[in-house]
């Protein structure tokens, strides 16, 4: 596998030198521009390595054409205006993917397909997608802290340097860790079992075995030759011990992994993370095993994480990096950018949100009880000598003493089906607002950790006075939801809750708006694939799998039937029928909800949808204490 291609550089290409690469693996016999639209998903079309090589001047300047109506762009490519170009990134690396089913005849080696990422440009003029906004995000940011850190003396001191003509550029480092779910196929969860082993610990960082370990062995092997430079691969807290069917042979498997690797560059970091799914997804299945990125794929079971890491320093003339978050005083937790970035994110965090939990699958994660955050709060530590490890906040401040280039912040909501390219993107313009905001103000570290610190109904210069920012205790057991809804703020619960912040908060939005990285057109695209995305899947995915829950509680046939069993199962039934079962006199949930979603009546169908949530959470705990009862 050394022998096979994994990248080019953007050094590399050139006609001459991609012309030169790809005549020595032979093994690459595709070409795919990769596009993001603006809900996330990518293109992947097929030009023959010839063909490409052939037409390279011309591809690189204009790219290829797509049917805009294909690609979430509401709003901005529709039926009657359509025109889509994706014209390739020269200034990131183009990975290799490869079909580990396909094997070429000549070199024995898996086919390979070069993917190149791009940016989507509608009728010639409009760079549109995901990717631009972050790349529009990231140019924005490094010129306008540049400005700020040359405009406020004060603050080098701080940050170590002596004038800002030592700084060559600001860099954004930013990466994120990868949960997801392997099981053999066709088996299905046995929520019980998952629920006790999550609670007794039995999974979490425990030896691999069987197909499980070959597979995630072999992707760190591949993942490494890639250049991520993986940090880790192991077992999370999700699982059950798979079952020896065979000689060497496992079933049943169910179990959670993570895999970590370095940071890069925003950009490079988001697309990184789009290459390594596609490893891990190739590898696994070609082990035999399912693999889902999904945020809360099996009910009372840990769901996937992306924790993104967002971190910003200075390049220097002279080689140096240094981190623009650490302080130089040891005494302060950072400098006063770390203090306004991380102000700016949990502030602006209503309008971040929609970016990073926009999918019924997403709110099901973020719920006390899974390690999931489902505050705005922070952590700094208890001292400034003690780096913080709570892993119940929102956005955590990552520190290590002896090492200042660590100094970053860990933002926990987002999961694997979080648009990566919108979610540092709003992260880092939430960000910009907090550091210009401080330091124009010109304040200094001790006054920002009493604002950041402050208490409810505290009077603040930038921060809102009504809300509590920081705690270092546990906030999922030593707060009521009462008391984390008035510190913190109530966290949406539903998509159309989290879409309607973007209304609710225009003064925040206005946020997203500096550089004109998004604006009207880009937030009412997002904002109606979002509902339509929701109301759809509620309609036609979310109502279905809970229609096939109500009819799998069936009654049984006890040996002998007690006053107990009648009564448990009267409540059943009667939940069943008010779930599901439509007459004359009666209408279901269910039929309610769909009436509401084609009236557009979102906020009740909004309401509808926890109601049935909590019925059907009700239901199956009645269920299961029903067949406990049976012989």
């Amino acid at each position: 596998m050394i022998e096979m291609l994994y990248k080019i550089a953007p050094e590399e290409n050139g006609l001459a030198s991609v012309a030169k690469i790809l005549s020595a693996h032979p093994e690459v016999e595709f070409v795919s521009f990769v596009g993001v639209d603006i809900w996330g998903y990518s293109t992947d079309e097929k030009i023959p390595v010839k063909v490409f090589l052939e037409d390279f001047e011309s591809l690189m300047k204009s790219g290829v054409q797509t049917d805009g109506s294909s690609v979430m762009l509401p709003h901005i490519a529709e039926l009657d205006n359509a025109k889509v170009d994706i014209l390739p990134d020269r200034d990131v690396n183009w990975y290799v993917d490869y079909n580990y089913d396909h094997i070429d005849n000549e070199t024995g080696l898996p086919v390979g397909t070069l993917r190149i990422p791009s940016v989507l440009v509608h009728n010639e003029t409009l760079a549109v997608g995901s990717r631009v906004i972050l790349k529009q995000a990231i140019q924005e940011f490094k010129k306008e802290v540049l400005e700020a850190i040359t405009e406020n003396s004060y603050i080098w001191e701080y940050i170590g340097i002596k004038s800002p003509d030592e700084i060559a550029e600001i860099e954004l480092t930013s990466a994120t860790e990868l949960e997801f779910w392997v099981k053999t196929p066709d088996d299905k969860a046995d929520r019980e079992q998952l629920a006790t082993s999550q609670t007794l610990k039995e999974q979490y960082w425990k030896r691999t075995v069987g197909p499980v370990r070959t597979a995630l062995e072999k992707t760190l092997k591949i993942l490494d030759l890639y250049g991520f430079e993986v940090e880790m691969g192991h077992k999370e807290v999700g699982g059950v011990k798979a079952k020896l069917v065979g000689r060497g042979s496992f079933d049943h498997v169910m179990e959670q992994l993570e895999i970590d690797w370095k940071y890069s560059e925003a950009l490079q970091a988001a697309d990184n993370e789009a290459q390594v799914k596609n490893v891990v997804k190739d590898v696994f299945r070609n082990s035999g095993l399912d693999v889902t990125f999904q945020a809360k794929p099996i009910a009372l079971a840990a769901g996937n994480g992306e924790h993104t890491h967002l971190g910003v320093a200075a390049r220097m003339k002279d080689g140096r990096r240094v981190n623009l978050f650490n302080s130089n005083d040891p005494s302060q937790f950072m400098s006063p950018i770390g203090y306004g970035a991380l102000m700016g994110l949990l502030k602006n965090y209503e309008v971040l949100n929609p970016f990073i939990a926009s999918t019924n699958d997403a709110l099901q994660r973020l719920k006390p009880g899974f390690e999931a955050p489902v505050c705005i709060v922070t952590s700094l530590g208890r001292d400034a000598h003690t780096p913080s490890r709570n892993r119940t906040v929102l956005a955590g401040l990552v520190r290590e003493l002896d090492n200042p280039y660590s100094t970053r912040f860990e933002l926990r909501s987002p999961n694997p089906k979080s648009n990566t390219y919108l979610v540092m993107a709003a992260s880092y313009l939430a960000m910009l607002d907090g550091i210009k905001a401080v330091l124009e103000a010109g304040r200094g570290p001790e006054e920002l950790e009493k604002e950041i610190s402050k208490g409810y109904g505290e009077p603040a210069v930038y921060l809102e006075k009504d809300r509590v920012y920081r705690s270092e205790k546990n906030v999922f057991t030593e707060y009521t939801p009462e008391e984390r809804n008035r510190l913190f703020g109530k966290a949406p619960a539903t998509v159309w809750e989290s879409a309607v912040e973007l209304d609710n908060n225009p003064d925040k939005l206005s946020v997203l708006y500096r550089g004109d990285v998004f604006n009207d057109l880009i937030i009412s695209s997002y904002k109606e694939a979002m509902i339509d995305m929701w109301q759809t899947e509620l309609s036609t995915r979310i109502l279905e799998d809970y229609r096939d829950v109500v009819r799998d509680c069936v009654k049984l046939s006890p040996e002998i039937e007690t006053d107990y069993d009648v009564e448990i199962w009267s409540r059943i039934d009667l939940l069943k029928q008010e779930l599901m079962k439509d007459s004359k006199t009666h209408e279901s949930l269910f039929l309610k909800t769909r009436r509401a979603l084609k009236l557009k009546d979102y906020p009740l169908a909004s309401e509808l949808q926890l109601e049935i949530g909590e019925k059907i959470e009700t239901l199956l705990k009645l269920y299961s204490e029903y067949k406990k009862n049976i012989y």
